[in-house]
């Protein structure tokens, strides 16, 4: 994997050479060896899992292959492996895709892990209906949810902004009480909704295309935070540019949108020409 041994040294030491007994109602058992074993809520977790994933697909043949697997973190690492979580890969050919997840179940039980094909879910970007791994059938999705955003096999953003839009303006509604209190000042109102409601919105939206629909829909959202906040009910007349002169936010929500997609975006530019 090319890590320094500064860096695996500590990491070896404190998990090589562990013994453990148990108790029961008969008194203490004798001490044994512990095998391959994580530490229960130890930090090094999701970091030794990605370890795990990253040697599996740098073996020959997987790192060159065309289709794209996708590996969440939370794989179960213990003897007698499972992989409990699912497995989705977005795929173009049945055949081609078949041959890499066939390598993958290889090359994952030379160390110790265990495909669940029963756990496994399948996103084509074909017309493809149906699949079967060694006689069983995986199951066909048009959509899921992964690491808190909804990827679907058009790559449609709209339906996964639409439902961030919703979950600010729960957080916004939940603040109520804080926004009707007379005791606290209205710039520490205005860096509430900044910090607790917009980043919900904003939480992954470095991935999302926005359209000129969506545009509108966020422009609307950032304009009701407000109204909500200063209390301006929807009958009253009041033009947007009072309300923001008035909670002294002049920097549109939307800047900021783009803003991400942006820099995540030259961060992938400036990434794929150093590799």
């Amino acid at each position: 994997m090319g890590i320094p041994d500064h860096l695996t040294s500590p990491l070896r030491n404190t998990y090589a050479g562990q013994e453990a007994t148990v108790r029961t109602g008969h008194g203490i058992t004798d001490w044994f060896q512990i095998g391959k074993v994580v530490h229960q809520g130890c930090i090094l977790s999701p970091c030794l899992f990605n370890l795990y994933a990253e040697y599996i697909m740098r073996k020959p043949g997987l790192e060159e292959a065309q289709d794209r697997i996708k590996m969440p973190a939370e794989i179960s690492i213990t003897s007698g492996m499972q992989m409990t979580p699912p497995l989705w890969q977005k795929v173009k050919r049945n055949s081609k895709a078949s041959f890499t997840l066939m390598k993958v179940k290889e090359e994952r039980g030379k160390v110790g892990l265990k495909l669940n094909i029963q756990k496994m879910n399948i996103m084509a970007s074909g017309p493809i209906t149906s699949w079967e791994i060694d006689g069983e059938t995986v199951e066909t999705v048009s959509g899921f949810i992964f690491w808190g955003s909804q990827i679907t096999a058009d790559g449609d953003f709209s339906h996964e902004i639409k439902r961030h839009l919703l979950l600010g303006r729960k957080v916004m509604t939940n603040l109520d009480s804080i926004f009707k209190s007379r005791d606290i000042t209205l710039p520490t109102k205005v860096c509430l909704v900044m910090a607790m409601v917009f980043p919900v919105v904003m939480y992954g939206c470095e991935s999302c295309t926005v359209k000129k629909a969506e545009h509108q829909i966020i422009d609307a959202f950032e304009l009701w935070c407000w109204r909500r906040l200063l209390r301006v009910l929807w009958t009253a007349f009041t033009v947007s540019h009072r309300v923001w002169v008035v909670v002294f936010h002049f920097h549109s929500f939307l800047c900021t949108f783009d803003f991400f997609f942006d820099f995540f975006f030259g961060l992938l530019v400036i990434q794929k020409r150093v590799v």
